[in-house]
Formats: C-alpha cells, sequence, structure tokens
C-alpha cells in the first residue's frame, strides 16, 4: 500500500518560547489538562521504550498513573520484559502522541522502582478485578492458551473471596526521572516547533529545535 499521499497539513497553532513555562513539570500539567478537555481516549497513555542487555530496543504502551516534580509513574509486573530491561539498563524513553492536537511530548530519563508503600496505595486504589489481574498474569511470559489465565483467575478469586487482595511482590511502580523533555507541536509546511529542556548541573536549559 503507497501512503505518499496520506498527509495532514498541522494548521493548530504554533509554540513559541515566550509562551513556555520554565518548569517542563508544569509545562506538561498545563498541556496535560488541556488534553483533558478533548476527546483524546485515555491521553494518560503514553509509549514506553527500553533496551535488553543485548541492545535490542522495546516498545509498548503504558498508562502514566502519577507525575510531580520528582518524575513520571506507571506500574507494571516487575517481571515483565520491560522491567527486566530496566534492570539491566534504566534509561527509557516516553512519548505522549496527542496527535489529535497535533502535539506529542517525549520525555527520556531514568527509571527506578518507587517504594513498597506507594505502590501498595495504588494497588489498593485499584478495582478489585484489576487487584487479581495482577496475581494472574505472568506479565510477557508464553502461555498456551487464554483458559490458563482464565482458571488461574478463578482460583484468584476463590482465594481472596471476602479477603482484601495484598499487593503482590511481583507488583508495582516505576519512577521516571526526567533528563530530557521536549515539547512538539505541529506547524504548517513541515516547519514544526520543537523545545526541548535539558536537565544540567540541576537547572533546566531551555533550547528550540531545528523540526
Amino acid at each position: 500500500m503507497d501512503l505518499s499521499n496520506f498527509r495532514e497539513n498541522y494548521t493548530k497553532g504554533g509554540l513559541k518560547r515566550k509562551d513556555l513555562l520554565d518548569d517542563p513539570i508544569e509545562q506538561f500539567e498545563l498541556w496535560f489538562r488541556q488534553s483533558l478537555q478533548t476527546d483524546i481516549a485515555e491521553p494518560n497513555a503514553f509509549s514506553l521504550a527500553t533496551v535488553s542487555p543485548e541492545g535490542i530496543p522495546s516498545l509498548r504502551t503504558v498508562l502514566l498513573k502519577i507525575f510531580d516534580k520528582k518524575g513520571f509513574v506507571f506500574f507494571t509486573n516487575y517481571k515483565s520484559k520491560k522491567a527486566q530491561d530496566i534492570h539491566s539498563n534504566p534509561n527509557v524513553a516516553m512519548l505522549f502522541p496527542w496527535v489529535s492536537l497535533e502535539r506529542q511530548v517525549k520525555i527520556i530519563g531514568k527509571a527506578e522502582k518507587i517504594s513498597t508503600a506507594a505502590s501498595l496505595k495504588y494497588f489498593l486504589s485499584r478495582p478489585h478485578g484489576s487487584q487479581l489481574g495482577a496475581w494472574v498474569s505472568q506479565q510477557s511470559h508464553v502461555i498456551s492458551s487464554r483458559s490458563i489465565l482464565e482458571i488461574k483467575l478463578a482460583e484468584m478469586k476463590r482465594k481472596f473471596l471476602n479477603k482484601q487482595v495484598p499487593l503482590p511482590d511481583h507488583w508495582g511502580g516505576y519512577r521516571v526521572i526526567p533528563e530530557i523533555i521536549e515539547f512538539w507541536q505541529g506547524g504548517e509546511n513541515r516547519l514544526h516547533d520543537r523545545f526541548e529542556y535539558h536537565l544540567i548541573n540541576g537547572e533546566w536549559q531551555i533550547n528550540r529545535l531545528a523540526p
């Protein structure tokens, strides 16, 4: 299939340096709040890139659950492929593709586990079914059929019937501590606006990048 004529012209508006906040976390919050006012499905969904010990990249969609001055937090199985990659190489990249707004945000930083207490706090806020699901799935491992998951889920339902579901030892959160955050706004004639915040000696430096 030839997609050479499949294109959009970005016309929603540019991005100027004077319009940017000095703190990229505050700028991200501003854009995120604006995304909530649109019909974007799950604006907290982002692509997470990791690299294996063999240098092979991997990419998947993850949901952002917390962000603040300390970084960006997501939750996963600590035995998953992404967790194994992070264990050997904590350098990761995140991408929020807010296509309908003609925007994207790229974040590069290092991932580290959050405390068990913080993971437990979030785990207890999850729906009961999601809590059980964390016990059921050996994420990224090969399974012969879906029925294995359904049998395991039924077992967990019986085990924790009328009981609080405990936090699995193999499940919890990672915080990505940002070192580079780039804000991208589509522009006419492919002259997009890109601004990169780079953390240098504890201070955020802002530079415009060529599209």
